[in-house]
């Protein structure tokens, strides 16, 4: 990825507030603060750059539960000019390149962004539920830092060649009230690390926000269109922001996880289900701390990283192992519980193909954990608390709730039936590879198990371990495999016919439908 001069990322407010431009030693990423003796860029990082230090101890004027949050956000911009606008469907069925809405831009992309049509309105701003697979075997482990749903806030100005409404300063200005005035953060306590940001066919550079260890927020200033790999300058210039409304829960509560100050009453009902009722809460205030070094990166192995995070708190790694995991497991099935029950409400079909493919690899995800904690029989309990608690926001997960259930019946029974054929697949297949001498399952065979038969590794190491075979899985299998599907094939070039144009061309101009009603695709 390229890098940016200073001057991208200088703006008028870092002087006007004393701001200085620094290197990281740790992580090598240049980021800018008031405190002239700060050392690194203040992340809570795989790198170690900072612990994170709002647990029990938040920076915030008040504490706010999610709801609280989100208005206090969409609020904010609305007093500064910003029209509010409804959050687009989680299933992105205006874009032929990918499944789903993985961030608010993603709803004006590439339509507005490339000046084909005009926003529904400039400047806007929106909470945007999103879904990313690519995180998905780090949620859990990061206390919240991933998850595979969660809401961004977003203000965006789309400034054309004839018409500015705000760029980079006035971007970092509204952020910067936001967080002092709004919530009452000291100016002090905010870091800017410089990024490059690239998604959805465009990229520019960014100012990434950091408060106690913590990334909040994401402020892109979106100038490129992405061609082959190419930066091609864009006349319409996005301010495109993320702001993560479940970390700044979690910052104004300093709540021992995200999950925690996210899903309250749910997380504690599947502790309860999973008979985790004493857990040690201050060695998880400790590891949350820590927790920035258990993001998994590719090639990397959880287990190193667990012994220096055991070192760390002053623990064995059997004994933080047996605290630890149960709870995490716990954390990732309220995220993709959640995650199920706004994508099935949708109308996705399990399936294995395109977003299908997608949701019934969360579904088996989720089976596997609940089975891990032993309560595989609350599935279909624990979506309905799911339904019962965002309905409130999101009213369409209450009318779907019967073919959520019904759906999700169906799947279980199916995923049952195919752990049971599973399971002589691979005595089949060791018995092949015993004949060959071999004594191992590579992990391509892993891949092509789950994609051909929906057999998870997890299972496959469990049968093949009884045929005296050795599976090593993958920590990142699950983000891997959804990385080979995440994005939707190129479409086929559509043959020209010939006196079309002369026959369409009285017909009325196509009306985009989805900027007035998303439910209506």
């Amino acid at each position: 990825m390229r890098r940016f001069p200073k001057s991208e990322y200088h703006v008028p407010l870092f002087d006007e507030l004393g701001y200085v431009r620094k290197r990281c030693p740790i992580c090598g990423e240049h980021f800018w603060t008031q405190n002239p003796d700060q050392k690194t860029c203040g992340e809570s990082t795989p790198e170690g750059c900072a612990p994170i230090t709002f647990i029990n101890n938040p920076p915030t004027r008040r504490r706010y539960n999610f709801q609280k949050t989100r208005e206090a956000f969409l609020s904010f911009f609305e007093k500064h000019g910003h029209e509010r606008i409804k959050p687009y469907p989680v299933v992105a069925r205006w874009r032929d390149d990918l499944y789903f809405t993985s961030a608010s831009i993603v709803d004006f992309q590439p339509y507005v962004t490339n000046g084909i049509t005009p926003p529904p309105a400039n400047p806007l701003v929106i909470s945007q539920p999103c879904i990313r697979f690519v995180d998905v075997d780090n949620v859990g482990p990061t206390f919240g830092r991933h998850l595979t749903i969660f809401e961004m806030g977003g203000h965006h100005a789309f400034n054309y060649p004839d018409k500015e409404v705000y760029w980079k300063d006035q971007t970092v200005r509204y952020h910067h009230e936001f967080l002092t005035k709004e919530l009452g953060v000291k100016s002090e306590e905010i870091v800017y690390k410089e990024d490059v940001w690239s998604g959805g066919g465009n990229a520019g550079p960014d100012l990434e926000t950091v408060v106690r260890g913590l990334e909040l927020s994401t402020l892109v200033f979106m100038k490129f269109k992405v061609v082959n790999g190419e930066f091609i300058e864009l006349p319409i210039r996005t301010v495109d922001t993320g702001y993560g409304i479940e970390r700044y829960t979690w910052l104004s509560q300093g709540s021992l996880s995200c999950f925690h100050a996210v899903y309250g009453a749910i997380l504690d009902k599947v502790l309860r289900m999973a008979s985790i009722s004493r857990v040690d809460n201050k060695l998880l205030a400790k590891v949350a701390e820590v927790s920035g070094a258990m993001i998994l990166k590719k090639n990397a192995d959880r287990t190193e990283v667990r012994e220096r995070v055991a070192e760390q708190v002053g623990i064995s790694l059997d004994e933080l192992n047996k605290t630890l995991i149960p709870v995490e497991n716990a954390f990732a099935v309220v995220d993709h519980t959640r995650c199920l029950a706004f994508m099935l409400a949708e109308g996705i079909v399990p399936s294995n193909v395109r977003e299908g493919y997608l949701t019934r690899l969360m579904l088996r995800r989720t089976y596997r954990l609940l089975r891990m904690l032993a309560i595989e029989e609350k599935l279909l309990d624990i979506i309905d608390l799911q339904i019962a608690y965002w309905s409130r926001d999101f009213p369409r997960l209450k009318e779907m709730r019967d073919n959520v259930l019904e759906m999700l019946s169906v799947e279980q029974d199916k995923f049952k039936q195919t752990l049971k054929r599973g399971r002589l697949l691979v005595k089949r297949i060791t018995q092949d590879l015993k004949a060959k001498g071999l004594s191992t399952i590579p992990t391509e065979k892993l891949v092509e198990l789950y994609d051909s038969h929906g057999l998870p590794p997890e299972v496959v190491e469990e049968t093949a371990g009884g045929e005296g075979f050795q599976v090593k899985v993958p920590e990142n299998f699950y983000a891997e495999v959804a990385e080979r599907h995440i994005q939707a094939p190129p479409p086929r070039e559509v043959e020209k016919i010939e006196g079309l144009e002369a026959l369409v061309s009285e017909l009325p101009e196509t009306q985009m439908l989805y900027y007035e009603d998303a439910q209506r695709i």
